[in-house]
């Protein structure tokens, strides 16, 4: 409850004096956000603060793409400009010094461009996880939940997590409410998220996520001004990369299961997955055989710190809000992660 107090305490310190809307139950407030008209469109000039990785040497990792993002401002944190089409489009841009980023989102693919590499990463989202023809995603049509049955899942919630009422603040001059949620379980090194919505049409203005180690977000997008509720010109979310540009797909790791009938791998050839410890404070193995072409993908970038697991080098890449570990045994490459300190992770790393 301390560090609740801390950080309540900072952020209102951080977005200023402007209007706040009046106290309200949280179910009350988070209805009413619900139900509200829902906005023709929305941008806002904004700033992320991003403190993941701050310390941690991703330079040498070029090879793998890490060290040209290194200086990214998704990764060091910059401001810039956001804007959300009513039917789902995003677009976010920051600039630095080195050139800006750009990320895009349609509905169907993810494009971000780096301009200091002058390179696009794409990502086709799967088939069923983005939005509908209509730009609109399937929550979309559904009715609201009543007050009651919001009552009832913030109920089940706190039997999980700490769940702060619907603080009263401002954000970017417009009032808003501030909810926080923190695992209610030791052992992680997650403190809590954050979240602002505009008490007027329900608009998230400020995500925030914190470690249990501080009072400071690690990583926050919040609007600083010029909000703007209204349509937005198609011509803003057109991309098209410039010429000469390096374009790379994205592709995420085929889930598997943990049947496997070969040390490192399910029946299907797939590498294995599976978790020790309980809740937030679990730690997933990865298991794969390893093989000439999937060393760049399966390994961590170079220049991160080496400890010894059972007499084996690893590669450990600490964060503020986790960590993970990758080692290579008897042709077997083991990556483990979780948002633990490095001792859990070396612990069942030992231990496999």
């Amino acid at each position: 409850m301390a560090a609740l107090g801390i950080s309540i305490t900072a952020f209102a310190s951080a977005v200023g004096s402007g209007p706040t809307p009046q106290p309200k139950p949280l179910a009350v407030a988070v209805h009413d956000a619900l139900t509200a008209p829902s906005v023709q469109g929305f941008s806002a000039n904004v700033k992320l603060t991003n403190h993941l990785l701050e310390g941690v040497n991703l330079a040498s990792g070029s090879s793998s793409g890490a060290g040209q993002l290194a200086s990214s401002p998704l990764l060091s944190g910059a401001s810039g400009r956001l804007w959300i089409a009513k039917d789902g489009r995003v677009r976010l841009e920051l600039q630095a010094e080195k050139g800006d980023t750009q990320l895009y989102y349609d509905g169907h693919t993810v494009s971000l461009y780096d301009a200091a590499s002058n390179t696009v990463y794409r990502y086709a989202v799967p088939s069923g996880e983005g939005a509908t023809k209509d730009g609109a995603t399937g929550t979309d049509h559904h009715e609201p939940p009543s007050v009651a049955k919001i009552e009832e899942a913030v109920s089940k919630l706190k039997q999980h997590a700490n769940v702060s009422g619907p603080t009263p603040s401002d954000v970017a001059g417009q009032p808003t409410y501030t909810v926080r949620v923190s695992p209610n379980e030791a052992g992680s090194l997650i403190g809590g998220a954050e979240l602002s919505w505009d008490a007027n049409n329900g608009t998230p203005l400020r995500a925030a996520i914190y470690s249990s180690t501080s009072s400071s977000p690690v990583i926050e997008l919040a609007a600083t001004d010029e909000v703007s509720y209204g349509p937005v010109a198609d011509s803003v979310f057109e991309f098209k990369p410039p010429a000469g540009a390096k374009v790379q797909e994205v592709k995420l790791p085929e889930k598997s299961a943990s049947n496997g009938s070969t040390p490192g791998t399910d029946s299907t050839g797939h590498p294995t997955v599976t978790h020790h410890g309980k809740g937030i404070s679990g730690v997933l193995v990865v298991e794969g055989k390893q093989t000439s072409s999937q060393k760049s993908s399966t390994t961590l970038p170079e220049g991160l710190p080496q400890v010894k697991i059972n007499g084996l080098s690893a590669t450990e890449l600490p964060t503020a809000l986790g960590t993970l570990l990758s080692f290579e045994r008897s042709g077997v490459r083991y990556v483990l992660g979780g948002f633990v300190p490095p001792s859990t992770i070396e612990a069942v790393a030992r231990g496999l």
